[in-house]
């Protein structure tokens, strides 16, 4: 970390071989084109680079969290950016669905339903289970009422449902 906040070239290259493919995995949530996350992450980086020396290193979890932070808001930079965020109103409703079960689905094809979801459901869906995100904070980051980002929470929860279930009953 010394070497990343010194910004020598060496702790910033060791820095960037250690946490790019985490860090794309961690774009690809929320930006599911690989052109767009490479544009995503370069500009992470750069303000990651650019803020070392004014992160108070607490351990390698505290690095990562940080890292992970500052892709996330690049992240949703970007979708604002492009028009990506809709309001929970524009989007239709979904009715509630019971999941199955979920070890009959494979990761990646789990990983693909979630980046099938429309913007606003991605991003809340994975601000919420992958980042722990409370919904008041959701809708402070995002811009949205409390209650818009619960509904999307919800709704994308009933989409994933119903398109796990539909894969379950193919795949017996």
């Amino acid at each position: 970390m010394e070497q990343l906040r010194r910004q020598s070239p060496e702790g910033m290259r060791l820095f960037y071989e250690r946490y790019s493919g985490f860090l794309t995995a961690v774009c690809s949530r929320y930006v599911p084109d690989r052109a767009d996350v490479k544009d995503i992450l370069q500009d992470a980086f750069l303000q990651m680079f650019d803020a070392a020396r004014r992160f108070e290193y607490r351990g390698e979890g505290s690095l990562k969290a940080w890292a992970s932070r500052i892709a996330v808001n690049r992240a949703l930079k970007w979708l604002r950016a492009q028009g990506r965020l809709r309001r929970v109103e524009d989007l239709p409703d979904v009715p509630e669905e019971e999941v199955g079960t979920l070890e009959k689905v494979p990761p990646a094809v789990l990983q693909g339903f979630i980046r099938e979801l429309p913007d606003g459901y991605r991003t809340v869906f994975n601000l919420f289970v992958f980042e722990g995100m409370p919904h008041r904070e959701i809708a402070r980051l995002l811009g949205i009422k409390e209650d818009s980002s619960a509904s999307q929470f919800f709704r994308a929860r009933a989409v994933l449902a119903k398109k796990i279930n539909l894969y379950i009953k193919e795949h017996e």
